[in-house]
């Protein structure tokens, strides 16, 4: 009956827009130092997480933080880098464990320096896939 009620709270966050309220505008090149683990976001992380209201991790995360928190992964500054690792590694929910050989240690290590950075420091928010095919296909 909860899982009912969580997924009947996502979908109406989800047509409502208020999912979206949780973004923050953010501009500005990524530190260089941040790029790998900017990187690694996008590729892993960004398909379900990312600044958008639809993606099923932001959505889950505005469901259960109920404004409280950001919902997209990188507008937050409370992750730390051994809970952080924990959720890749482990897994959470529908979310599934990534294995070193998909995100190893050393990529690990640059997403936790990324995602625990002050917000400043990260720049704009790591681009969707969808985004960056149109990019490489000249669409707009």
């Amino acid at each position: 009956m909860k899982r009912l009620a969580l997924l009947a709270a996502v979908a109406v966050l989800a047509v409502s827009g208020i999912a979206g309220a949780q973004q923050a505008t953010r501009t500005g090149p990524t530190s260089p130092d941040l790029a790998h683990g900017r990187d690694v976001f996008a590729r892993w992380c960004a398909p379900c997480h990312a600044a958008s209201p639809r993606l099923a991790g932001t959505m889950s995360l505005a469901a259960k933080y109920e404004g409280r928190l950001p919902a997209a992964l990188e507008d937050r500054t409370d992750l730390t880098a051994p809970v952080i690792s924990l959720f890749v590694r482990n897994g959470v929910a529908w979310m599934p464990p990534f294995r070193p050989t998909e995100i190893s240690n050393d990529d690990l290590a640059a997403l936790n320096a990324y995602l625990t950075a002050p917000l400043p420091r990260r720049g704009a928010h790591a681009p969707l896939l969808a985004d960056e095919m149109m990019q490489r296909s000249g669409a707009q």
